[in-house]
């Protein structure tokens, strides 16, 4: 009888043990949990963000899409993809290549509204790269949504820029029409930027530079001794985004100006006689203040489309410029 309540009262010690341990690890766990929830947003763990490798599209208003295919479908010889979408209302897109796309919507409302409606950058993990800046502080969504373009977010850019993120993922209509849509009209095969008006350099920098990590490119002005456009390229990439500085209420010629788009191409004049030979009456080309060939062209909508040959032909002013 001794022997049997002794191993009762052994087996009870057991259980009492067991639990004190569970409970101790427990606390112990909760307590981790708490430091690092209390802690600084520098001691806890960092999430990492994603590749950011080009510019995706720029998106553009029109209130005349016969011209505006004239311009962008003739005169610059792109092709539309996905078929005809005009008569549902949506954009009608011209290709570049196969990861950028020039979006033309109808809706402009007055000559004095912007014609920019977004411009987007492609990234490899979309949901990933919401969740990186959602750590940052950004305001995003709740999540990458799903859509005809694979994974994309909007967010706002300190200027109030809608600026787009979108994963072309296996089942997006992008990567079903890969090799397709790219004619040999086309006048360039590659968006090497895109501009958008800065009224803040320094909070520009923080959410492109700090917190996106675009990296300074070039920076220039019309004078030696002033900076009015500075050149951010994308991380993982050779695209970059240009911002228009010292812009105070523009006229729409001049919102068009800024607001742009530029195509990449090996040499100016072949481009320039492409263009002319389809009907349309260009200046002459001339070299920018970064040292390239550039044409500049204008839609019926006052937006540039900027030819720009690849490589300076001459010593760019104000800055060195950094190539990848």
């Amino acid at each position: 009888m001794k022997s049997m309540r002794f191993e009762f009262l052994r087996a009870q010690f057991r259980l009492l043990t067991l639990a004190i341990l569970a409970a101790t690890v427990l606390l112990v766990a909760s307590q981790r949990m708490a430091r690092v929830a209390n802690a600084s947003p520098a001691a806890r763990p960092a999430v990492e963000r994603p590749p950011i490798v080009g510019v995706a599209h720029i998106a553009l208003l029109t209130d005349n899409l016969p011209a505006a295919r004239e311009f962008y479908g003739h005169v610059l010889g792109f092709a539309e993809a996905f078929g005809d979408q005009e008569a549902t209302g949506e954009a009608v897109i011209f290709k570049v290549d196969d990861h950028q796309y020039v979006e033309i919507l109808p809706g402009l409302k007055s000559p004095t509204e912007d014609r920019l409606v977004n411009i987007a950058f492609e990234t490899t993990d979309a949901s990933a790269l919401r969740d990186y800046l959602a750590s940052k502080g950004v305001d995003v969504p709740a999540t990458a949504k799903p859509g005809r373009d694979g994974l994309s977010f909007t967010v706002q850019d300190p200027d109030g820029h809608s600026v787009e993120f979108v994963q072309y993922t296996p089942g997006s209509r992008e990567a079903r029409c890969f090799g397709k849509f790219m004619p040999a009209t086309r006048v360039s095969g590659h968006m090497i930027h895109v501009g958008v008006t800065v009224a803040d350099r320094a909070a520009a920098d923080r959410f492109y530079g700090d917190v996106l990590g675009f990296k300074l490119m070039w920076y220039g002005g019309m004078k030696d001794n002033r900076v009015d456009w500075v050149d951010m390229r994308v991380p993982e990439g050779s695209d970059w985004l240009e911002y228009m500085l010292n812009v105070h209420n523009p006229s729409p010629r001049t919102l068009g100006v800024m607001h742009h788009l530029a195509l990449g191409v090996k040499s100016i004049q072949p481009a320039y006689q492409a263009v002319s030979a389809r009907g349309y009456k260009a200046e002459e080309p001339k070299i920018g203040r970064d040292g390239k060939w550039q044409l500049n062209l204008y839609d019926p909508d006052l937006t540039r489309a900027e030819l720009m040959e690849f490589k300076p032909a001459d010593k760019p002013c104000c800055s060195p410029m950094i190539v990848p």
